[in-house]
């Protein structure tokens, strides 16, 4: 026997992760998960999935980060009413997660439809409601690390622990005679919170994630780590300013929560308050703390007497007064959330520090600043970049590329193929490059469709399609964003205002004569199939 599997999402790219398993008439996905970063990629959100829904079986759901589980709720309100397979752990985090998605959805649509500048556009519909966020929650069904399961007829699966977030897992799924395995998203060799990853051997088909597959971090231990945070604290707070720290509601938040009461209580840093400014974050931290976690006193970490968590929008707003204050906002790569209004507030003060601690898409305005931009747009602001931008690269929830190369050699043999996805191409060029003289390795795009038989290399039967492939580059939007961000200065530069309002004509002309251009091509091209 044998079996198919179509990419739908995080192949060339770290977000939407989606694969489809089809054996027969079953059809199952692993992960169901939102595109992030550039509106170009985001914009395949509100495109028809890639597969017919009302042929779904089964999902599993590898662990509750939005880019594996946030198109759950979009699932559920197109009609999907099959179970939804995750740990127990899970399950209480996308109770709030796909929650806050849903409610995202429906103010940046509402934003999107009072904008006087797209007053005469389409009206933008949310992408699902915080019903269909209910409806897909109350689809799950729970399974145990190590423990077989069927998630649909003729096929079974087994979670191993991933060691990335709470819940985490890989996937082992055994279906028309075929083993795969699915790594999910892979944790570190630092996690102070999660247990390392581990899974099987002798698989015939393992399909890996790729996001730090070009990266090595530096190999420090739990004890350094936190002195490298004890040195940023430090740095930040002789400057004067607010230390912002953009940060993802799960795990990281937590991460450095552990980390700062430790140091506090150590008396290694002078306590200071620290304000945790993010609605979302607060609930997932309540998870964290009655699940039991070593190295916590039973969640009593949490509470420690110097962290203040802001619920309402006033207490948000209050914090721009403050200097001398840690803050911890959401959302890690600073596409949402109140740590955007936190940067308009503070990149342009020379006394504060911005600490980055997570990765940074491709697009995203995070990676924007991390890469030395000096003027951002945020929310309509053109807000300059005089802060001091600053980064910890060993709080990152993902293993590195010599992690990942660990873990897969763990897996061999790997009888048939081994899929490299979740990551941006660099990344998966540079791991797959690693793995060469191997076995069979295979860089899907988006769209792409394998066969696969027991102990063969897979064979493709669908490529990938160009128009969702393009979606994952660098859009024109962002070269709009920097572009017109520098016009105004570089116009100034200009002494004479003659000569400026000459060199705007000069634009405007080449935009006139591009379009008469591309007429003309459109022209020839008609009447050629006339």
């Amino acid at each position: 026997m044998a079996l198919d599997i179509q990419f739908h999402g995080a192949a060339q790219t770290v977000t939407g992760s989606c694969t489809e398993v089809i054996v027969g008439n079953t059809h199952l996905l692993v992960d169901c998960g939102l595109f992030q970063g550039p509106r170009s990629l985001e914009h395949l959100n509100f495109q028809p999935f890639g597969f017919d829904v009302r042929s779904i079986d089964a999902v599993i759901l590898t662990h509750a980060h939005i880019d594996h589980s946030g198109l759950l709720p979009r699932l559920a309100a197109e009609g999907y009413e099959g179970p939804i397979w995750m740990t127990p752990p899970t399950r209480d985090l996308i109770a709030y997660l796909l929650a806050d998605a849903a409610r995202i959805q429906v103010g940046d649509a509402r934003h999107h439809n009072l904008r006087r500048d797209r007053a005469d556009g389409r009206r933008q519909e949310p992408l699902y409601t915080p019903i269909d966020a209910e409806r897909s929650v109350d689809l799950a069904r729970l399974a145990e690390l190590n423990q077989w399961f069927e998630p649909c007829p003729d096929v079974r699966a087994r979670f191993w622990d991933a060691g990335h977030i709470l819940g985490a897992a890989s996937v082992e799924i055994e279906a028309g005679g075929v083993s795969l395995f699915f790594s999910g998203d892979l944790g570190g060799n630092i996690a102070s919170l999660e247990a390392p990853p581990c899974g099987p051997a002798g698989i015939d088909h393992v399909i890996c994630e790729s996001t730090y597959g070009d990266r090595v971090r530096p190999d420090i231990d739990l004890a350094e780590r936190r002195r490298a945070l004890k040195t940023e604290i430090e740095g930040a707070m002789r400057a004067g300013g607010n230390l912002i720290i953009p940060v993802f509601a799960v795990e990281r938040t937590q991460e450095l929560l552990l980390d700062i009461a430790t140091l506090f209580d150590g008396g290694d840093v002078q306590p200071r308050p620290v304000f945790i400014d993010s609605p979302l974050a607060t609930r997932i931290t309540s998870v964290f703390a009655s699940s039991g976690i070593e190295n916590t006193r039973d969640g009593a970490v949490f509470s420690h007497s110097a962290f203040h968590f802001t619920e309402s929008s006033a207490e948000s707003i209050r914090l721009n007064a403050m200097s001398g204050a840690i803050i911890l906002a959401g959302s890690g790569m600073c596409e949402g959330g109140r740590v955007r209004h936190h940067l308009v507030h503070n990149l342009a003060r020379p006394d504060s520090t911005i600490l980055f601690v997570g990765y940074q898409a491709h697009g995203t305005l995070g990676r924007l600043i991390l890469e030395g931009a000096d003027r951002v747009r945020i929310s309509g602001h053109d807000v300059a970049v005089r802060a001091q931008i600053r980064s910890i690269d060993t709080y990152s929830a993902h293993a590195d590329r010599d992690d990942l190369l660990g873990w897969i050699e763990a897996r061999r043999p790997i009888r048939g193929s081994l899929f490299l996805n979740h990551g941006e191409a660099d990344a998966i060029a540079s791991l797959a490059l690693a793995c060469s003289g191997k076995g069979d390795v295979r860089c899907p795009s988006l769209g792409e469709r394998f066969h696969l038989n027991p102990g063969e290399p897979a064979r493709r039967t669908k490529t990938g399609d160009p128009v969702l492939h393009a979606s994952v580059e660098r859009d024109w939007q962002n070269d709009y964003a920097e572009f017109s961000l520098r016009l105004k200065r570089e116009l100034e530069l200009i002494d004479d205002p003659a000569d400026r309002r000459r060199a705007i004509g000069e634009m405007r002309q080449v935009l006139v004569t591009y379009q008469r251009a591309k007429g003309r091509i459109s022209q020839h091209r008609h009447q050629r199939r006339g």
